[in-house]
Parts: C-alpha cells; structure tokens; sequence
C-alpha cells in the first residue's frame, strides 16, 4: 500500500546538505550577488516521472568583496516566511551558475526537509550566499530573495498493512482499499474503514490470503490465529478499527465526523455535521467561515479529534488549531483513508 511519507531514511541521506549555523553570518561590505535565473515570477511543476530533470539554471551575478578573491557561492532555499531561519543548502560552487539541479533534489528538500504538501503550490524563496574561503564564519555577501512557486510530488513509499476481508466487500483478502496501517512499523495498525452492512463480519489478514488471518473467538476484543468473525457492533458507517499484533488485540469504533472551532458557524460549542463519500473516501463539508481556528472531532465529542501541529497538512490526533485568515465560503476535506491523515481548506 502506497502513501505519503514526509521523511525516510533515503531522503534523510539526500538532505545531508542542510546546514544548521549556531549564529548569524557576518555581513561584509561589498555588492552582493543577485539572482539572475530563475526569476521571481517562475513557477515550476515537479512530477517522477520527470524527476531526473533539470528543474532550472540557477545563475547569479559575481559578487565583489573591494579586493581580488576566489569567491565560493551556495544556493539555499527555504520556506517563504520562515526568513531564513533553518535554510537548506541546495547546491555550492566557485562560479556563478549551477545547471545540475535535478526536479528529484528539490523535490527531496521541499518534502522531506521542508514538510511541505505535495501536489500543491508552495512559495519557495532562494538566496546566494558569497563568502570568501569555506568557514561559516567568515564575512559574506547574500544575495536578494527570489521566491517562486513549486509544486513538489509526493514522496510514495511502502506501509506495513493488514487486510481486513469481510462480508462487506466480498470476503476478499486480496483488497488492497480495505486495509489498516501501522505507520510506525511497530504491528500497531489503524485505519479507517466503510462499512455498508450493519451486520458485516470481517477478519484480519496478513497478506492477499488466508494463510495467516486473525479473528476473535470470544468477541472481546482479544485475536485468536484463525479465530472466529469478528461481528460489526454498531450498524453500518465508517469505522476506526485498531490492532495490535504484539499484544494480540483489537478494537472498533463507529465514527461521524464533523468541524468545530471559533471560524465556524457553532464556535467551539457545537460540530458542523461532515459528509463521507463512498467512492473518495472522503469527508466533506462547504460552509461560511470566519477568521478563527477550527478542528476536526468525531462522534460530537473530544475523545478523537485531530488538529495539524506543523501546519503541514497533515493531521495528529489532539493536534493543534487549524487557522483560517479570511471569511469565506470553504470547502474541507479530510481524509482518513491513509495512513498519515491529511485534510484541505478551499476557499471557494
């Protein structure tokens, strides 16, 4: 099964540029570099299917520190707003230009070393640094921002995931939309599942057969190997559903999700019901909103709720308020048929 991954250890091995200063570098006089290629209004789209390309000539006029010096360039890149705070190094040379930047390297840094979303335009801003000789602190010359918008593609990697084969969709084993994830390779599983059988059965599979399969003998909630259906509790709907094979147990809670927070119609006090989308697996909801903060919660209360702590687009359960700046109409998203859950904000 397929699915976002903000970091994994091959692209922590490609990010081994980044640079963490413990201060600020020292300004020298001079005239600075300024960024030639690409200008402020490019816009680029990253895809893997072109991920080996070159994403665009950077090139930069020559510094000049008031003396004759061999002067060494780096190109760093980081989040719009974030001035530079955490900046990434994308790519260094005693010249003015770098031509073999590839759509995969940035992609790689915007992903995994910026938490940025895929499939969605991000402004990017990049600057020069110009110092003579290599310490970090020595006196430099920085070029001015340039920023852009890029649109990075997901990074996909393999989850470990059980099957949950059931009456509800054919007691098929080998359905790969009807799994449960264990995120953190740990045989801790959870997913979010439909339901369309108020008196579905269904069992745990590990793999596209029956050969290792999981049921509860007793129902209650312990896993037997080859053990009995596991019967729905409460009627149709969408479940969350949690295993843990170490200790050999389960649970299944029907869930309704609405929004809830300041931004909303309800304020804090009551959710605005959300829709579930069969065929996207999607909830769903359009509804006028006010500068303010929402969330995500089930069942009109806290025992699950989700917020974005990094606001990165993707959800934690208790995570933090989602802020909304403007009044509008929106249309929100959430998505809980991944393994890391995501959710959108539109503004219509």
């Amino acid at each position: 099964m397929k699915k976002i991954l903000s970091l994994s250890l091959g692209l922590a091995l490609l990010l081994s540029a980044c640079t963490e200063k413990d201060k600020e570098p020292i300004l020298a006089a001079g005239n600075p570099p300024s960024i030639t290629s690409p200008g402020a209004t490019a816009s680029f789209i990253l895809a893997d299917s072109t991920k080996d390309n070159i994403i665009s000539l950077f090139s930069w006029t020559p510094a000049e520190f008031g003396y004759q010096a061999g002067v060494n360039y780096t190109l760093e890149l980081d989040k719009a707003g974030n001035s530079f705070a955490d900046p990434i190094t994308v790519g260094a040379i005693n010249g003015l230009q770098l031509d073999n930047i590839t759509q995969e390297k940035i992609n790689t840094i915007l992903i995994a070393g910026k938490d940025l979303p895929g499939e969605e335009f991000s402004n990017v801003e990049f600057r020069v640094v110009a110092r003579v000789g290599s310490a970090d602190d020595l006196p430099v010359l920085i070029s001015p921002v340039v920023t852009v918008q890029i649109r990075p593609y997901t990074v996909v990697v393999n989850y470990p995931f059980l099957h949950v084969p059931g009456s509800y969709q054919g007691w098929n084993p080998a359905d790969s939309t009807t799994v449960v994830f264990a995120p953190r390779s740990d045989e801790k599983y959870e997913g979010y599942l439909y339901f369309n059988d108020g008196g579905a059965k269904y069992k745990y599979t590990k793999g596209a057969s029956w050969t290792t399969n999981w049921g509860d003998d007793g129902n209650d909630g312990s896993l037997q190997s080859n053990g009995a259906d596991i019967p729905l509790a409460s009627g149709a709907g969408v479940y969350r559903l949690n295993v843990d094979l170490n200790a050999l147990t389960h649970t299944a809670v029907k869930t309704n999700w609405g929004l809830i927070g300041s931004a909303t119609p309800g304020g804090w006090d009551s959710d605005q019901d959300m829709t579930y989308d069969q065929v996207t697996r999607k909830w769903t909801i359009t509804l006028n909103l006010v500068p303010g903060d929402i969330k995500f919660r089930a069942n009109d209360a806290w025992d699950i709720n989700l917020g974005d702590n990094d606001a990165n687009k993707k959800m934690e359960y208790g995570g933090a308020n989602i802020a909304i700046a403007e009044a509008g109409n929106y249309t929100i998203e959430l998505n809980l048929s991944v393994p890391i859950y995501t959710y959108k904000v539109t503004k219509n």
